[in-house]
């Protein structure tokens, strides 16, 4: 355990948010634990108390409480992670070399942790280290229930480039699902705003998305604009559809707002696929029924991004997750018959 740290902002380091500096100069400190010790006044700049979002400027001074050593955490962390979890992490592995990781996410399984949350990617990073000092770290995420291509940095320049990249629309990205009936057209574009709906807890829990139409966005407050690419690849009838979907934008649960306004909502949603929709499933969440799986159909397939060392274009494609994968064996699909980019050329 180290003792209490006085430490002095250098021009380099001003600007950045509090949470993220200490993340730098203290890598083995979790961003949970920096917000509990926020909370409790126990970091304190220039005197006073802070948020972790805090941005710091020069000459600040920043009293740091004492903090667990590098090897007192990392035992207390692995010790949290069984066996199991450690393999099962690994076996995500589709990727990695010296600067990034890249997991294909099972469904279920969140990207961080929340008040109810618990076991997720982010305290699973420790299994991921692979002889690395720091723990790879998140640089964009996927809802709970989606599965799929997620991307780590295993250092902190690598951390700073995707975040940018990620953050300026630098890759793209292809999602699989299947949604409740047809579109029609069977490929075109939804460009419907979303804004979060009232009355949900302060750290997200329930958070909903409502669609605004784009006519009424720029005068809806809290509104933003968003689009999402959309392509009917096969169907089962008029029953359900295998759709490729390609977000534009990057809001929260914009491809699953959006397919529901559509009225075809994705398969096994239950937030945004509920008993007002027709689908002939059996009214809720959007489910089929039968054999098929009541877990949300919506599969992160492919990503492109440009690597943040070498530059060089790469694409990552994610097997489909097991109760997809069944539900495609049900209807009889077959993988190959979806393009690789189906949207090539669009934009």
């Amino acid at each position: 355990m180290s003792g209490v740290q006085t430490l002095t902002i250098s021009e380099n380091d001003a600007g950045q948010r509090l949470d993220r500096w200490m993340r730098r100069v203290f890598p083995h400190v979790s961003q949970i634990q920096i917000e509990k010790i926020c909370r409790k006044g126990e970091i304190r700049v220039d005197g006073g108390r802070v948020k972790a979002s805090t941005r710091l400027e020069v000459g600040q001074s920043v009293r740091v409480p004492p903090l667990p050593d590098v090897a007192e955490l990392r035992a207390a962390t692995e010790s949290r992670i069984s066996p199991q979890d450690a393999a099962m992490i690994q076996r995500c592995v589709i990727y990695k070399d010296d600067h990034i990781l890249v997991l294909n996410k099972p469904a279920g399984l969140a990207s961080q942790g929340g008040s109810k949350t618990t076991r997720h990617i982010d305290q699973l990073s420790d299994a991921l280290r692979f002889g690395f000092e720091e723990k790879p770290r998140l640089v964009h995420r996927l809802d709970k229930d989606t599965s799929g291509v997620l991307v780590m940095a295993r250092n902190r320049p690598a951390a700073a480039a995707l975040t940018a990249a990620f953050r300026h629309h630098g890759t793209r990205k292809i999602y699989w699902a299947i949604v409740a009936g047809v579109p029609s057209p069977r490929q075109g574009t939804i460009k419907y705003g979303l804004m979060k709906a009232p009355g949900h807890g302060k750290s997200g829990e329930g958070e909903k998305m409502i669609c605004i139409h784009p006519a009424k966005v720029d005068q809806t407050p809290g509104a933003q604009r968003a689009a999402s690419d959309y392509a009917v690849v096969q169907t089962a009838g008029s029953r359900c559809a295998w759709v490729a979907l390609e977000p534009l934008t990057g809001r929260t649960h914009q491809l699953r707002a959006h397919m529901a306004e559509m009225g075809h909502p994705i398969i096994g949603d239950g937030k945004y696929g509920g008993s007002s929709q027709e689908n002939l499933g059996d009214g809720w969440g959007a489910q089929l029924g039968g054999d098929i799986s009541r877990k949300m159909h919506l599969h992160a397939r492919r990503l492109m991004i440009q690597h943040p060392v070498t530059k060089k274009m790469l694409s990552f494609t994610a097997p489909l997750s097991e109760h997809m994968q069944r539900t495609w064996d049900t209807f009889g699909w077959d993988l190959d018959l979806a393009d690789e980019d189906p949207f090539e050329g669009r934009h």
